[in-house]
């Protein structure tokens, strides 16, 4: 198996994007995506559409990652200069507290800052003993006064995001970082594409890049709208059961074992055919795969699944450990599986394929 190209990977982590301010993700999906696609083209919410036709007389087939990550916006800032924030994506206040941040400016720059609270000296034990409430928390970038905020540029309406260092975690395969959900999902749909244009598919491909999952899988809707195609995939992440104190009941994926395809969500049943094809593929080639089953949160595919006259779709998910928080953790393994996987079913969904999966 190939090496992880670390610094693709890297740059894409990097990237800042909250829901509704995807574009520094979206460029970096532009400038991978461009040397390898047929056509890019966008919806109207700024979803990325990547074209690759292998046959002209075949099925459309749509991959799709989303670009955005968990965040927060600065909706006010006080006198005193310290600024209030509403989340972006579902967060848990236990995660947040003391954790670095960054503010994008509508100018481009970058505003450093820490998340704080009142101190847990001064707190009841009531208080002390249950999650923070997140409407009390506030940024602290080091100004004395509102006009100083100013100053440097922030304004309400800003991007916050986690600010955390990629990294390998000392010589394992296992790899650190802020956004894995769902940057990952990214590199695999760029992976993906980059492979289907160095052979034949019996097909017009679409690597899509979503805007607006974390909000309610809203730049799926467009997308998978405006391209209308006979197959769908959404490639995200996935919770990882293999810390202390999961049970298999919570979570039972592990990173190393595989991608995850996910056969219920609180977004979707999965398609059975869909399914069962993908699971075919997966242990012919001895690709290492879990079934999973997801009781809160859904993926793309939820939205793609009833676009147009409904459309047969799945996801295929990286594991991920600690998700949305500041930092989490992957396995290198994971994500070339997952492309190895997706780019097989790809290459063998023909017009026949296509119609035995939909109607049979």
């Amino acid at each position: 198996m190939e090496n992880t190209d670390i610094d693709f990977l890297k740059e894409l982590t990097d990237a800042k994007g909250v829901p509704g301010n995807e574009g520094q993700v979206r460029k970096v999906f532009k400038k991978y995506a461009d040397p390898i696609a047929d056509s890019i083209t966008y919806d109207n919410l700024g979803s990325i559409i990547a074209k690759k036709t292998g046959d002209q007389s075949g099925p459309k087939i749509l991959f799709a990652s989303h670009l955005d990550e968990v965040g927060f916006m600065a909706t006010s800032i006080t006198d005193d200069g310290f600024i209030h924030f509403t989340p972006l994506g579902g967060w848990w206040a236990n995660v947040m507290l003391a954790q670095q941040v960054e503010i994008t400016t509508s100018s481009g720059k970058v505003v450093h800052g820490v998340i704080g609270c009142k101190p847990p000296h001064v707190l009841t034990k009531e208080v002390r003993e249950k999650a923070y409430d997140i409407k009390d928390m506030f940024i602290d970038i080091g100004a004395g006064s509102k006009e100083e905020v100013a100053s440097w540029g922030v304004k309400l309406g800003d991007m916050i995001t986690p600010y955390t260092e990629f990294r390998r975690l000392n010589d394992s395969k296992f790899l650190l970082a802020k956004a894995w959900d769902n940057r990952i999902g990214t590199a695999v749909t760029l992976k993906v594409l980059e492979n289907l244009s160095q052979s034949d598919h019996p097909n017009i491909a679409y690597g899509v890049g979503n805007v607006q999952e974390e909000v309610g899988l809203r730049g799926a809707k467009t997308a998978t709208h405006l391209v209308n195609p006979d197959i769908a995939f959404a490639l995200d992440t996935g919770t990882a059961g293999d810390t202390p104190g999961m049970t298999a009941k919570e979570a039972d994926s592990k990173l190393g074992e595989g991608p995850q395809i996910i056969l219920y969500d609180a977004s979707m049943v999965a398609h059975k055919g869909l399914r069962d094809f993908v699971i075919k593929i997966a242990e012919e080639l001895n690709i290492p795969y879990q079934l999973t089953v997801i009781m809160g949160g859904g993926t793309d595919a939820g939205s793609q699944h009833v676009s147009h006259n409904g459309i047969p779709s799945l996801a295929v998910t990286v594991p991920v450990r600690y998700l949305h928080s500041h930092t989490s953790v992957i396995h290198e393994e994971d994500y070339m599986n997952t492309v190895k996987l997706m780019t097989e079913v790809v290459k063998r969904l023909d017009a026949e394929t296509v119609k035995s999966i939909t109607f049979d």
